[in-house]
Protein backbone atom coordinates (compact mmCIF):
# COMPACT_ATOMS: atom_id res chain seq x y z
CA UNK A 1 0.00 0.00 0.00
CA UNK A 2 1.31 3.36 -0.89
CA UNK A 3 2.43 5.57 1.54
CA UNK A 4 0.36 8.90 2.26
CA UNK A 5 1.46 11.91 0.29
CA UNK A 6 3.04 15.01 3.00
CA UNK A 7 1.11 17.70 3.38
CA UNK A 8 2.59 20.77 2.96
CA UNK A 9 2.87 22.19 6.34
CA UNK A 10 4.75 18.89 6.91
CA UNK A 11 7.30 19.11 4.49
CA UNK A 12 9.90 21.95 6.39
CA UNK A 13 9.98 19.44 9.47
CA UNK A 14 10.56 16.30 7.70
CA UNK A 15 12.95 17.67 4.91
CA UNK A 16 14.99 19.32 7.89
CA UNK A 17 15.14 16.16 10.14
CA UNK A 18 15.91 13.45 7.48
CA UNK A 19 18.83 15.99 6.14
CA UNK A 20 19.61 16.32 9.91
CA UNK A 21 19.79 12.28 10.21
CA UNK A 22 21.85 11.44 7.02
CA UNK A 23 25.00 10.43 7.47
CA UNK A 24 27.56 12.32 4.73
CA UNK A 25 30.38 10.80 2.71
CA UNK A 26 32.47 13.81 2.68
CA UNK A 27 33.92 13.56 -0.88
CA UNK A 28 37.06 16.21 -1.52
CA UNK A 29 38.67 17.77 1.71
CA UNK A 30 42.45 18.18 2.56
CA UNK A 31 42.46 16.19 5.64
CA UNK A 32 44.49 13.46 7.57
CA UNK A 33 44.16 11.02 9.99
CA UNK A 34 46.32 10.77 13.32
CA UNK A 35 49.63 9.22 11.61
CA UNK A 36 50.00 12.11 9.18
CA UNK A 37 51.48 14.07 11.95
CA UNK A 38 49.93 16.74 14.06
CA UNK A 39 52.30 20.16 14.49
CA UNK A 40 51.55 20.37 18.16
CA UNK A 41 50.90 18.42 21.66
CA UNK A 42 48.10 18.80 23.97
CA UNK A 43 50.33 21.06 26.10
CA UNK A 44 50.88 23.06 22.44
CA UNK A 45 54.43 21.82 22.21
CA UNK A 46 55.91 21.80 18.62
CA UNK A 47 56.19 17.62 18.08
CA UNK A 48 55.84 17.72 14.36
CA UNK A 49 55.93 21.52 12.81
CA UNK A 50 55.11 19.55 9.26
CA UNK A 51 52.29 17.81 10.65
CA UNK A 52 49.15 17.00 8.60
CA UNK A 53 46.57 16.40 11.13
CA UNK A 54 45.45 20.13 11.56
CA UNK A 55 42.91 20.68 14.11
CA UNK A 56 41.86 23.21 17.32
CA UNK A 57 40.72 26.93 17.90
CA UNK A 58 44.60 27.84 16.52
CA UNK A 59 43.87 25.98 13.65
CA UNK A 60 40.70 27.19 12.92
CA UNK A 61 41.62 30.86 13.29
CA UNK A 62 44.33 30.75 11.59
CA UNK A 63 42.92 29.16 8.36
CA UNK A 64 43.12 31.14 4.96
CA UNK A 65 39.93 32.34 4.53
CA UNK A 66 40.36 34.55 8.03
CA UNK A 67 43.74 35.64 7.64
CA UNK A 68 42.49 36.99 4.30
CA UNK A 69 39.32 38.90 6.35
CA UNK A 70 41.80 40.28 9.29
CA UNK A 71 43.50 42.22 6.84
CA UNK A 72 40.78 43.77 5.86
CA UNK A 73 40.35 45.34 9.56
CA UNK A 74 43.93 45.63 10.06
CA UNK A 75 45.64 46.71 7.05
CA UNK A 76 49.23 45.58 6.06
CA UNK A 77 50.15 49.20 6.51
CA UNK A 78 49.43 48.61 10.22
CA UNK A 79 50.28 44.72 10.38
CA UNK A 80 52.60 44.08 7.44
CA UNK A 81 52.19 40.22 5.97
CA UNK A 82 55.54 39.68 7.20
CA UNK A 83 55.28 40.53 10.66
CA UNK A 84 51.82 38.92 10.63
CA UNK A 85 53.56 35.76 8.91
CA UNK A 86 56.47 36.05 11.51
CA UNK A 87 54.42 35.55 14.68
CA UNK A 88 53.65 32.10 16.39
CA UNK A 89 50.38 30.15 15.08
CA UNK A 90 49.00 30.93 19.17
CA UNK A 91 49.70 34.66 18.37
CA UNK A 92 48.42 34.80 15.59
CA UNK A 93 45.30 33.21 16.27
CA UNK A 94 44.99 35.75 19.27
CA UNK A 95 45.21 38.57 16.28
CA UNK A 96 42.55 36.94 14.26
CA UNK A 97 40.55 36.73 17.36
CA UNK A 98 41.28 39.96 18.78
CA UNK A 99 39.81 41.69 15.41
CA UNK A 100 37.65 39.63 13.90
CA UNK A 101 35.46 37.99 17.49
CA UNK A 102 35.93 40.24 20.01
CA UNK A 103 35.86 43.93 17.96
CA UNK A 104 33.76 43.42 15.71
CA UNK A 105 30.63 41.18 15.07
CA UNK A 106 31.60 37.83 13.63
CA UNK A 107 29.21 38.09 10.77
CA UNK A 108 30.82 36.26 7.76
CA UNK A 109 30.35 33.05 6.62
CA UNK A 110 34.22 32.02 7.84
CA UNK A 111 33.89 33.68 11.60
CA UNK A 112 30.38 32.31 12.15
CA UNK A 113 31.56 28.93 11.29
CA UNK A 114 33.80 28.85 13.77
CA UNK A 115 31.26 30.02 16.41
CA UNK A 116 29.17 27.69 14.55
CA UNK A 117 31.34 24.67 15.40
CA UNK A 118 32.81 26.14 18.98
CA UNK A 119 28.85 25.49 19.97
CA UNK A 120 27.92 22.10 18.33
CA UNK A 121 30.96 20.69 20.51
CA UNK A 122 29.65 22.26 23.50
CA UNK A 123 31.45 25.09 23.71
CA UNK A 124 30.35 28.71 24.92
CA UNK A 125 31.94 31.13 22.62
CA UNK A 126 30.17 34.06 24.62
CA UNK A 127 32.55 33.57 27.46
CA UNK A 128 35.26 34.75 24.74
CA UNK A 129 38.63 33.48 26.46
CA UNK A 130 40.59 32.07 24.06
CA UNK A 131 42.27 30.14 26.72
CA UNK A 132 39.45 28.13 28.24
CA UNK A 133 38.83 27.25 24.57
CA UNK A 134 42.39 25.64 23.75
CA UNK A 135 42.67 23.98 27.29
CA UNK A 136 39.50 22.16 25.61
CA UNK A 137 41.40 21.23 22.20
CA UNK A 138 44.39 20.64 24.51
CA UNK A 139 42.82 17.37 25.92
CA UNK A 140 42.03 15.89 23.07
CA UNK A 141 43.66 13.00 21.99
CA UNK A 142 43.44 12.98 17.53
CA UNK A 143 42.24 9.40 17.20
CA UNK A 144 39.24 9.73 19.18
CA UNK A 145 38.87 13.71 18.10
CA UNK A 146 38.15 12.55 14.87
CA UNK A 147 35.45 9.66 15.62
CA UNK A 148 34.10 12.93 18.20
CA UNK A 149 33.87 15.18 14.93
CA UNK A 150 32.53 12.89 12.49
CA UNK A 151 29.75 12.26 15.01
CA UNK A 152 29.17 15.96 15.69
CA UNK A 153 29.02 16.48 11.87
CA UNK A 154 27.05 13.42 11.27
CA UNK A 155 30.16 12.78 8.37
CA UNK A 156 30.41 8.92 7.81
CA UNK A 157 33.59 8.90 5.50
CA UNK A 158 35.98 11.25 4.66
CA UNK A 159 38.19 11.75 1.32
CA UNK A 160 41.56 12.90 1.86
CA UNK A 161 43.31 14.44 -0.74
CA UNK A 162 47.06 13.02 -1.36
CA UNK A 163 49.53 14.54 -3.20
CA UNK A 164 52.91 12.45 -4.21
CA UNK A 165 54.42 16.33 -5.50
CA UNK A 166 54.38 17.51 -1.86
CA UNK A 167 57.97 16.39 -0.49
CA UNK A 168 56.34 16.06 3.36
CA UNK A 169 53.36 14.42 2.37
CA UNK A 170 55.28 11.99 0.12
CA UNK A 171 58.12 11.13 2.41
CA UNK A 172 55.50 10.20 4.90
CA UNK A 173 53.68 7.47 2.65
CA UNK A 174 57.24 6.27 1.64
CA UNK A 175 58.22 5.70 5.32
CA UNK A 176 55.19 3.77 6.44
CA UNK A 177 53.12 2.22 3.85
CA UNK A 178 50.25 1.81 6.12
CA UNK A 179 49.70 5.18 6.73
CA UNK A 180 46.52 5.97 4.74
CA UNK A 181 45.48 2.46 6.44
CA UNK A 182 42.31 4.04 8.34
CA UNK A 183 38.93 3.32 7.46
CA UNK A 184 37.59 6.45 8.25
CA UNK A 185 39.20 7.99 5.34
CA UNK A 186 39.38 7.51 1.79
CA UNK A 187 42.58 8.12 -0.17
CA UNK A 188 42.64 10.22 -3.37
CA UNK A 189 45.29 11.18 -5.36
CA UNK A 190 46.21 14.49 -6.54
CA UNK A 191 48.33 15.21 -9.76
CA UNK A 192 48.27 19.06 -10.41
CA UNK A 193 51.78 19.43 -11.90
CA UNK A 194 50.94 16.88 -14.26
CA UNK A 195 48.87 18.67 -15.56
CA UNK A 196 50.06 22.58 -15.48
CA UNK A 197 53.99 22.50 -14.79
CA UNK A 198 55.44 19.63 -16.52
CA UNK A 199 59.04 20.39 -15.32
CA UNK A 200 58.28 20.97 -11.84
CA UNK A 201 56.82 17.37 -12.24
CA UNK A 202 59.81 15.95 -14.24
CA UNK A 203 61.90 17.25 -11.57
CA UNK A 204 60.07 15.10 -9.10
CA UNK A 205 59.70 12.16 -10.94
CA UNK A 206 63.40 12.23 -11.53
CA UNK A 207 64.09 12.64 -7.95
CA UNK A 208 62.04 9.67 -7.54
CA UNK A 209 63.53 7.37 -10.04
CA UNK A 210 61.38 8.46 -13.10
CA UNK A 211 63.99 9.54 -15.29
CA UNK A 212 62.24 12.46 -17.34
CA UNK A 213 63.27 15.41 -19.24
CA UNK A 214 61.43 18.94 -19.38
CA UNK A 215 60.38 18.19 -22.29
CA UNK A 216 57.72 15.32 -22.74
CA UNK A 217 58.66 12.68 -25.44
CA UNK A 218 57.79 8.83 -25.52
CA UNK A 219 60.49 8.25 -22.52
CA UNK A 220 58.48 10.84 -20.40
CA UNK A 221 55.10 9.34 -20.79
CA UNK A 222 56.12 6.26 -19.78
CA UNK A 223 57.63 7.09 -16.79
CA UNK A 224 54.80 9.27 -15.91
CA UNK A 225 52.52 6.22 -16.57
CA UNK A 226 54.44 4.35 -13.95
CA UNK A 227 54.25 7.20 -11.55
CA UNK A 228 50.78 7.53 -11.62
CA UNK A 229 50.00 4.13 -11.75
CA UNK A 230 52.21 3.35 -8.52
CA UNK A 231 50.96 5.97 -6.59
CA UNK A 232 47.38 5.12 -7.33
CA UNK A 233 47.86 1.50 -6.06
CA UNK A 234 50.50 2.90 -3.00
CA UNK A 235 47.64 5.18 -1.64
CA UNK A 236 44.29 2.49 -3.37
CA UNK A 237 43.34 5.91 -4.85
CA UNK A 238 39.49 6.50 -5.19
CA UNK A 239 39.79 8.70 -7.69
CA UNK A 240 42.19 11.03 -9.15
CA UNK A 241 42.12 14.92 -8.67
CA UNK A 242 43.66 18.33 -10.06
CA UNK A 243 43.27 21.75 -9.49
CA UNK A 244 43.19 23.65 -12.87
CA UNK A 245 43.63 27.61 -13.66
CA UNK A 246 40.86 29.41 -15.46
CA UNK A 247 43.02 29.44 -18.50
CA UNK A 248 42.58 25.55 -18.87
CA UNK A 249 41.57 25.33 -22.43
CA UNK A 250 40.90 21.47 -24.18
CA UNK A 251 42.61 20.94 -26.66
CA UNK A 252 45.35 24.23 -25.66
CA UNK A 253 44.40 26.96 -27.30
CA UNK A 254 48.72 27.94 -27.95
CA UNK A 255 51.94 26.42 -28.81
CA UNK A 256 53.34 27.48 -24.99
CA UNK A 257 55.22 24.42 -24.09
CA UNK A 258 53.49 23.62 -20.79
CA UNK A 259 49.76 23.67 -22.41
CA UNK A 260 51.12 21.21 -24.33
CA UNK A 261 52.86 19.38 -21.87
CA UNK A 262 50.25 19.13 -20.18
CA UNK A 263 47.36 17.85 -22.54
CA UNK A 264 49.77 15.07 -23.45
CA UNK A 265 50.02 13.95 -19.96
CA UNK A 266 46.27 14.33 -19.76
CA UNK A 267 45.57 12.62 -23.08
CA UNK A 268 48.60 9.83 -23.15
CA UNK A 269 49.15 9.29 -19.39
CA UNK A 270 45.55 10.55 -17.38
CA UNK A 271 42.85 9.39 -18.93
CA UNK A 272 43.78 6.01 -20.11
CA UNK A 273 45.12 4.77 -16.77
CA UNK A 274 41.64 6.65 -15.36
CA UNK A 275 39.48 4.35 -18.02
CA UNK A 276 41.56 1.26 -17.46
CA UNK A 277 41.01 1.44 -13.66
CA UNK A 278 37.48 3.19 -13.22
CA UNK A 279 38.30 6.17 -11.84
CA UNK A 280 36.87 9.26 -12.25
CA UNK A 281 38.87 11.96 -12.79
CA UNK A 282 38.14 15.55 -10.76
CA UNK A 283 38.70 18.79 -12.09
CA UNK A 284 38.54 21.71 -10.08
CA UNK A 285 38.68 24.24 -12.14
CA UNK A 286 39.00 28.36 -11.69
CA UNK A 287 42.12 29.09 -9.20
CA UNK A 288 44.30 32.06 -10.15
CA UNK A 289 47.26 31.35 -7.62
CA UNK A 290 48.89 34.57 -6.01
CA UNK A 291 47.43 37.05 -7.17
CA UNK A 292 48.45 39.18 -3.86
CA UNK A 293 52.12 36.66 -3.01
CA UNK A 294 52.48 38.24 0.29
CA UNK A 295 49.42 36.83 1.65
CA UNK A 296 50.72 33.63 1.26
CA UNK A 297 47.68 31.08 1.08
CA UNK A 298 45.64 33.62 1.27
CA UNK A 299 46.49 35.32 -1.80
CA UNK A 300 45.05 33.20 -4.05
CA UNK A 301 42.09 34.99 -6.46
CA UNK A 302 39.06 32.91 -8.90
CA UNK A 303 38.40 33.56 -12.40
CA UNK A 304 36.10 32.38 -15.32
CA UNK A 305 36.63 29.15 -17.06
CA UNK A 306 35.75 27.79 -20.28
CA UNK A 307 33.15 25.14 -20.10
CA UNK A 308 33.54 23.97 -23.88
CA UNK A 309 36.73 22.30 -22.33
CA UNK A 310 34.98 20.09 -19.19
CA UNK A 311 32.48 19.41 -22.73
CA UNK A 312 34.76 18.45 -25.12
CA UNK A 313 36.67 16.34 -22.95
CA UNK A 314 32.83 14.62 -21.95
CA UNK A 315 33.06 14.11 -25.57
CA UNK A 316 35.99 12.77 -26.83
CA UNK A 317 36.78 10.64 -23.92
CA UNK A 318 33.27 9.10 -23.51
CA UNK A 319 34.45 5.78 -21.19
CA UNK A 320 36.06 7.98 -18.36
CA UNK A 321 34.08 9.41 -15.97
CA UNK A 322 34.80 12.71 -15.32
CA UNK A 323 34.03 15.07 -11.72
CA UNK A 324 33.54 18.76 -11.91
CA UNK A 325 33.27 21.25 -9.43
CA UNK A 326 34.09 25.64 -10.82
CA UNK A 327 35.07 28.27 -8.86
CA UNK A 328 33.07 31.33 -10.26
CA UNK A 329 29.44 31.74 -9.84
CA UNK A 330 29.10 32.68 -13.76
CA UNK A 331 30.15 29.32 -14.36
CA UNK A 332 27.94 27.43 -12.53
CA UNK A 333 24.22 27.76 -14.71
CA UNK A 334 26.93 26.58 -17.83
CA UNK A 335 28.56 23.55 -16.57
CA UNK A 336 25.02 22.74 -15.42
CA UNK A 337 23.41 22.42 -18.84
CA UNK A 338 26.69 20.55 -19.63
CA UNK A 339 25.98 18.03 -16.96
CA UNK A 340 22.44 17.41 -18.71
CA UNK A 341 24.38 16.81 -22.20
CA UNK A 342 27.11 14.39 -20.88
CA UNK A 343 26.28 11.06 -18.58
CA UNK A 344 29.89 10.84 -18.20
CA UNK A 345 29.91 14.21 -15.74
CA UNK A 346 28.77 14.40 -12.14
CA UNK A 347 29.02 18.14 -11.01
CA UNK A 348 29.74 18.62 -7.76
CA UNK A 349 29.84 21.32 -4.46
CA UNK A 350 29.94 24.70 -3.95
CA UNK A 351 33.54 25.65 -3.17
CA UNK A 352 35.83 28.05 -1.58
CA UNK A 353 34.59 31.25 -2.75
CA UNK A 354 31.29 29.72 -3.01
CA UNK A 355 30.90 28.05 0.19
CA UNK A 356 28.53 31.01 1.14
CA UNK A 357 24.85 30.35 2.08
CA UNK A 358 23.29 32.71 -0.16
CA UNK A 359 25.73 31.53 -3.11
CA UNK A 360 25.04 27.54 -2.26
CA UNK A 361 21.42 28.43 -2.02
CA UNK A 362 20.91 29.82 -5.41
CA UNK A 363 23.72 26.84 -7.33
CA UNK A 364 21.74 24.08 -5.49
CA UNK A 365 18.40 25.27 -6.85
CA UNK A 366 19.61 25.94 -10.27
CA UNK A 367 21.19 22.42 -9.92
CA UNK A 368 18.15 21.07 -8.88
CA UNK A 369 15.61 23.18 -11.70
CA UNK A 370 18.19 21.59 -14.44
CA UNK A 371 19.24 18.18 -12.96
CA UNK A 372 16.96 16.94 -10.43
CA UNK A 373 18.94 14.91 -8.02
CA UNK A 374 21.49 13.81 -9.81
CA UNK A 375 24.36 15.86 -8.43
CA UNK A 376 26.40 15.97 -5.24
CA UNK A 377 25.32 19.36 -3.80
CA UNK A 378 28.32 19.92 -1.81
CA UNK A 379 31.85 18.74 -0.01
CA UNK A 380 33.46 20.38 2.27
CA UNK A 381 37.45 20.80 1.47
CA UNK A 382 38.08 21.07 5.19
CA UNK A 383 41.85 22.04 5.66
CA UNK A 384 40.74 21.24 9.33
CA UNK A 385 39.28 18.88 10.91
CA UNK A 386 36.85 20.94 13.17
CA UNK A 387 35.47 22.38 9.99
CA UNK A 388 33.62 19.56 9.32
CA UNK A 389 30.94 20.59 11.95
CA UNK A 390 29.98 23.77 10.59
CA UNK A 391 30.83 23.54 7.00
CA UNK A 392 27.78 20.48 7.34
CA UNK A 393 25.93 22.10 9.66
CA UNK A 394 25.55 25.55 7.25
CA UNK A 395 25.25 22.75 4.05
CA UNK A 396 21.88 21.03 5.35
CA UNK A 397 20.35 23.99 6.62
CA UNK A 398 20.88 25.55 2.70
CA UNK A 399 19.93 22.39 0.96
CA UNK A 400 16.90 21.48 3.50
CA UNK A 401 15.36 25.24 2.80
CA UNK A 402 16.09 24.20 -1.22
CA UNK A 403 14.55 20.79 -1.15
CA UNK A 404 11.15 22.32 1.05
CA UNK A 405 10.76 24.57 -1.68
CA UNK A 406 11.13 22.21 -4.20
CA UNK A 407 8.81 19.50 -2.71
CA UNK A 408 6.03 22.10 -2.19
CA UNK A 409 5.99 23.47 -5.98
CA UNK A 410 5.78 19.71 -6.88
CA UNK A 411 3.02 19.06 -4.71
CA UNK A 412 0.94 22.29 -5.53
CA UNK A 413 1.89 20.96 -9.10
CA UNK A 414 -0.34 18.07 -8.05
CA UNK A 415 2.52 15.39 -7.52
CA UNK A 416 2.39 13.57 -3.54
CA UNK A 417 5.53 13.81 -2.00
CA UNK A 418 6.08 10.32 0.99
CA UNK A 419 9.02 10.43 3.56
CA UNK A 420 10.40 7.75 1.38
CA UNK A 421 10.46 9.86 -1.54
CA UNK A 422 12.45 12.74 0.85
CA UNK A 423 14.85 9.56 2.39
CA UNK A 424 15.70 8.48 -1.36
CA UNK A 425 16.22 11.93 -2.43
CA UNK A 426 18.56 12.77 0.63
CA UNK A 427 20.67 9.66 0.62
CA UNK A 428 20.81 10.25 -2.86
CA UNK A 429 22.32 13.75 -2.93
CA UNK A 430 24.34 13.64 0.43
CA UNK A 431 25.93 9.93 -0.18
CA UNK A 432 25.00 7.52 -2.95
CA UNK A 433 25.30 9.79 -6.02
CA UNK A 434 29.10 9.96 -5.10
CA UNK A 435 29.40 6.15 -4.26
CA UNK A 436 27.70 5.04 -7.41
CA UNK A 437 29.94 7.22 -9.46
CA UNK A 438 32.40 5.72 -8.36
CA UNK A 439 31.46 1.80 -8.85
CA UNK A 440 29.87 2.66 -12.74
Amino acid sequence: MALPSLRVDQLESVVARTIAAQPVVDMHTHLYPPPFGTPVDGAFRVVDPNGLMLFGIDEMLTYHYLVAEVFRVVPAWEMPYENFFALSKREQADHVWQNLFLRRTPLSEACRGVVTTLSALGLDPQEKNIEKLRNYFAQANPGQYVDRVMEVANVSSIAMTNDPFDANERARWLRDPMIGNDGRFRPVLRIDPLLVDWPAAARTLTELGYVSQPQVGAAEIDCAKRFLWDWVHRIQASYVVATLPPTFRYPAESNDPTEVAGQTMLEKVVLPLCEDLGLPLALMIGTRRQVNPPLRNSGDFVGKSDIMAVARLCQQFPNNKFMVTMLSRENQHELCVAARKFDNLMVFGCWWFLNNPSLIEEITTMRIELLGTSFIPQHSDARVLDQLVYKWSHARLVVSRVLTKKYKDLLEAGWPVTGDDVARDVRDLFRDNFLEFLSR
